[in-house]
C-alpha cells in the first residue's frame, strides 16, 4: 500500500515536471539561452527520475521470495543510483556546452515572455517540492524525499537563470554561459550527493539516528534489565535492527519469548519505518520475585 501511494504521487509529479521541462526547452531555444536550455535539461531529468522511481517502487513492492527473503525494498535505493549517474552525465553536458558558448560569444534574446515562463515554472516547482516532501515524510519513502531535494535544487537553478537574464539585459551576455557552468556544477554536486546517500543504504551504513527512541522504548518494557549491541541498518521506510536485552536469568522460556515480542513491538512503534527487529535475550542479574524492573 505504501509503494502504491508513492507511485501515485510520482505520476502526478511526472506530469508537472514534463510540462515544466517542455516550457523551458521551447522558450529557451527560441531565446537562444544556454542557461535556460540547461535548466530545461535539468527539469527533464526530474521527469526521468520520476519514471525510474515508479519502476523501482513497482519492484520494491513485490513480496519476499526465495531469492529475496528480506523483500525487494532496496530496489528503490538502486533507482536512486541510476538517477545520480544520469545527473553526472547531465552536468558534464551542461558544462561542456557552457564552455563552448563562452568561445562563440552568442547572446540570448531575453523577452518578457521568456522571463514570465521561468517565473511560472518556479512557482510550479515550489508546489511540487512541497507536495513531494510531505508525501515522502508521510509514507516513509526515501526516494520521494530525495526527489523532492532534486526539485528544490531545480528551483535554485531556475532562480540563477533569472539572475542571468538580468545581467544579459544590463549588457553582460557572458553571464548566461557562466551561469550555465554554475548550473552544471550544482547538478554534478547533487548527483554525487544522491550516489553517496544511496551507497550508504546499500552498504548497510547507519543512516537513521534512533538510539534515544530505542532506549526509551526498551527500558519502558517491564522485565527488561538493560540492553546493549543495538544495531540498525537501511533507509527511511525500510529499517531493520537487532538488539541484545538482559533479563532475570530465572525467567522461563515462555515468558522471555513473550517479552521478546513486546520489545519488538515497542521498538517498531517508537521508530517510524522500522520493518523488523531481532531481539537476543541474555541472562542478567537475579532479582527477587523472578521478574526484573525497567532500568
Amino acid at each position: 500500500m505504501q509503494y502504491a501511494r508513492a507511485r501515485r504521487v510520482l505520476w502526478l509529479i511526472l506530469i508537472a515536471n514534463i510540462t515544466v521541462a517542455l516550457a523551458k526547452a521551447v522558450f529557451g531555444l527560441l531565446a537562444g539561452s544556454m542557461s535556460m536550455v540547461a535548466d530545461a535539461l535539468h527539469s527533464t531529468f526530474d521527469s526521468v527520475s520520476n519514471i525510474i522511481g515508479i519502476a523501482a517502487m513497482t519492484v520494491a513492492a513485490m513480496p519476499p521470495d526465495r531469492n529475496h527473503p528480506y523483500g525487494h525494498a532496496k530496489f528503490e535505493t538502486m533507482g536512486t543510483l541510476v538517477v545520480g549517474g544520469l545527473l553526472l552525465l547531465t552536468a558534464y553536458w551542461v558544462i561542456t556546452e557552457g564552455l563552448a558558448r563562452i568561445t562563440t560569444g552568442a547572446a540570448p534574446q531575453i523577452t518578457t515572455l521568456t522571463i514570465g515562463v521561468m517565473a511560472a515554472t518556479i512557482v510550479v516547482n515550489v508546489l511540487v517540492a512541497w507536495y513531494e516532501r510531505r508525501a515522502g515524510e508521510r509514507l516513509g519513502s526515501s526516494f520521494l524525499i530525495a526527489d523532492s531535494k532534486h526539485t528544490q535544487s531545480d528551483i535554485l537553478v531556475s532562480l540563477s537563470v533569472l539572475a542571468g537574464f538580468g545581467f544579459v539585459c544590463l549588457g553582460y551576455p557572458l553571464a548566461d554561459p557562466l551561469i550555465a557552468l554554475a548550473i552544471g556544477a550544482i547538478i554534478g554536486k547533487m548527483g554525487l550527493s544522491i550516489l553517496k546517500d544511496a551507497g550508504m543504504i546499500l552498504t548497510d551504513a547507519a543512516t537513521v539516528n534512533c538510539e534515544e527512541a530505542v532506549r526509551e522504548a526498551v527500558t519502558a518494557v517491564a522485565g527488561v534489565q538493560g540492553y546493549h549491541r543495538f544495531r540498525c541498518r537501511g533507509g527511511a521506510g525500510d529499517l531493520r535492527a537487532d538488539i541484545h536485552v538482559t533479563v532475570d536469568p530465572r525467567m522461563s522460556v515462555e515468558t522471555s519469548h513473550a517479552l521478546t515480542l513486546e520489545i519488538e513491538a515497542a521498538i517498531m512503534a517508537a521508530v517510524p519505518g522500522m520493518k523488523e527487529v531481532i531481539v537476543h535475550i541474555e541472562p542478567g542479574k537475579e532479582e527477587e520475585g523472578g521478574v526484573s524492573l525497567p532500568s
